[in-house]
């Protein structure tokens, strides 16, 4: 059964909702390994290596193939090969073998990874655009005197030009959820707005400006239709504090905008509070992405709980891939891999049919983005 269900997922495109850039100029070997570690940035001790943990080996199990290696090569043979080849060499058969027919780009992180059509352009692709809210409202601090007024008219028109399919916000690094969510009066957004200016303007964490970046996408959403806005909740680098990433937070604000389209990204470890929040909520959505990549040979036990209360319609595929192209097709692999692992457990338990099996990863591997981000 699981073999069946392998094959079906690998022949259908999925949609990639949030994912980043790859990098295509080449580096040394402490930038890749760094790579491999999501929550810290520090260079590695001398007795560690970026491939003793969960992803590492599964770079070396699923990608050493296309490297012209033999499955679980050695870390150093890997990146010898990898070497050799480059690293915009590395980048196109990774992309293309991915399997993803359109990737929602988060433009607002700054690094030297390649721009949305590019990416395309390798992969085979779409490229689309989502906006990241405290990007623009550290330019719009800098471009206006009246920030109430810049940030909401720059968001606009920024979506327009860059015809772009939804927003995102990194509230979670900035302030965590637990601040109040009530509606900020005019005048606290103007003092608030005042005194990040006569710091610096720079790094937006202030709780008011927040809240009011986060409101005004949310109202733009209600105007214009469509632009669901994007929530990373959970794992990520260690400037967050996790324990204030708890998407049962978001609750005051969930309750106000019942309808709004929410989407809560990558969530672990808190992806059963996802769940029930898609439950409970007609517009929230989550993903489990990221965290698959980290959990390799771990992450089907990650897709069965995402699995367990939220609803089928609400689920969907990413792999916030970033830097090294081994992100990208991990993440779709690995999704692959791991959703038809749990499926055909269902299915030989008598519980699912194949049928509904192969409709519900459908949906969650491109058809509820599709419909989400209007593709």
């Amino acid at each position: 059964m699981i073999d069946e269900l392998v094959e079906q997922l690998r022949d259908r495109p999925l949609i990639d909702h949030h994912v980043h850039g790859a990098w295509l100029s080449d580096g040394d070997r402490s930038r890749f390994e760094n790579a491999l570690n999501e929550g810290s940035t520090d260079p590695l001790p001398g007795w560690d290596s970026g491939f003793d943990n969960q992803l590492g080996f599964a770079i070396r199990a699923h990608c050493a193939p296309l490297l012209d290696l033999e499955p679980h090569a050695a870390a150093d043979a890997y990146w010898q090969r990898r070497t050799s080849l480059g690293e915009a060499e590395v980048a196109r058969r990774f992309l293309s073998a991915a399997g993803v027919s359109d990737w929602l780009v988060d433009t607002g992180f700054p690094g030297e990874t390649c721009e949305p059509e590019e990416l395309a352009a390798l992969s085979g692709a779409h490229d689309h655009r989502v906006i990241r809210l405290e990007s623009l409202a550290e330019q719009a601090i800098a471009d206006s005197a009246d920030y109430a007024e810049a940030f909401p008219a720059l968001l606009e028109a920024t979506i327009t030009q860059e015809q772009a399919v939804g927003m995102k916000t990194v509230a979670a690094y900035r302030t965590g959820f637990d601040l109040d969510w009530s509606e900020p009066a005019a005048g606290s957004v103007v003092e608030a707005a005042a005194r990040w200016r006569d710091s610096g303007g720079r790094r937006l964490a202030d709780p008011v400006l927040i809240n009011f970046g986060i409101r005004s996408a949310l109202a733009l959403q209600r105007r214009r239709g469509g632009l669901p806005l994007q929530f990373h909740v959970g794992f990520g680098d260690r400037d967050e504090d996790l324990h204030r990433t708890d998407p049962l937070l978001l609750l005051p604000l969930l309750r106000e905008f019942a309808v709004a389209s929410i989407c809560l990204l990558h969530c672990y470890p808190f992806e059963r509070q996802a769940g029930y929040l898609a439950q409970a909520f007609a517009g929230v959505y989550l993903d489990v992405g990221l965290a698959i990549n980290y959990l390799g040979a771990r992450s089907p036990s990650l897709i069965a709980r995402s699995l367990e209360v939220a609803p089928f319609g609400k689920l969907l595929y990413s792999s916030d891939a970033y830097g090294p192209a081994e992100l990208h097709l991990l993440g779709a692999h690995l999704w692959r891999s791991g959703t038809a692992q749990v499926l055909s457990h269902f299915v030989e338990r008598g519980e699912w049919s194949t049928t509904d099996a192969l409709r519900v990863a459908g949906m969650i591997g491109s058809e509820n983005a599709r419909r989400l981000y209007r593709l």
